[in-house]
């Protein structure tokens, strides 16, 4: 039998997990990508789904603070016919160094893992703030997850069946940017928006934290609203496997 791949993020400060994921895995499949650029985008969705798990862990069930360091350990198969990844969740390997107890740690990752199909893909519960308007007539929104600024969006009201989201971007549970969507409105503009923000995730370009920072920051400018309060530690490489 063949071992499937796998993807180690090695010793990572917690507020770039993330990033390193995402940047492990393009590097361990470069040459596929250099063949056929789809492979790209097929990259970054895997990633997306993986960083939504992780996420799930860290911070809703684990409470894991960015300055914790992490390791993320898990196995992937790669089919080169229908160009795609899938994790292999049951060997999804977590270490978190700061002080958890094991009979909190143990228990927490075989939930995760017994539902991590259905989280990879599961709708994000986003809420949304409205920040003001622009001189040209768009709504500009603040992007919050667990009540906690996670982005920004910008949309342009047509009239009161119809609305077009411009841009926006988040930056958690995995840094994103999505553009350009029709939106018909049927409860009303902001309850429509808070319900395609939620499955933002499985359509959006996936990115690195700075470039979706660099998308909430002009987004909020539009109204003069400051930057977004989101600092990602800088990663340190503590160690490999």
């Amino acid at each position: 039998m063949i071992a499937m791949p796998r993807l180690s993020s090695g010793l990572v400060i917690a507020g770039a997990y993330a990033d390193k994921v995402r940047r492990t895995l393009f590097a361990q499949v470069r040459d596929l990508i250099r063949q056929d650029k789809e492979w790209a985008r097929r990259a970054a969705l895997a990633v997306a789904q993986l960083n939504r798990v992780l996420f799930a862990l860290f911070v809703e069930r684990l409470k894991v603070d960015k300055g914790d360091v992490v390791r993320v350990r898990i196995d992937y198969d790669v089919d080169e016919e229908r160009r795609s990844f899938t994790w292999d969740w049951g060997t999804l390997q977590i270490e978190v160094f700061r002080r958890v107890p094991g009979e909190e740690l143990e228990p927490a990752v075989k939930d995760i893992i017994a539902h991590a199909a259905e989280l990879s893909t599961a709708a994000v519960a986003y809420t949304i703030e409205k920040l003001g308007e622009t001189e040209d007539g768009d709504v500009i929104y603040l992007i919050r997850l667990g009540g906690v600024e996670a982005g920004a969006v910008e949309v342009t009201p047509v009239d009161q069946t119809l609305a077009i989201l411009k841009k926006g971007a988040v930056l958690e549970p995995t840094p994103a940017i999505f553009e350009r969507a029709r939106m018909e409105l049927k409860q009303g503009l902001e309850e429509d928006l808070q319900q395609v923000l939620s499955a933002v995730i499985s359509s959006a370009k996936h990115v690195s934290v700075d470039e979706a920072k660099k998308v909430v920051d002009y987004i909020k400018s539009r109204v003069g609203a400051k930057p977004i309060e989101y600092t990602a530690p800088e990663e340190e490489e503590l160690g490999e496997e």
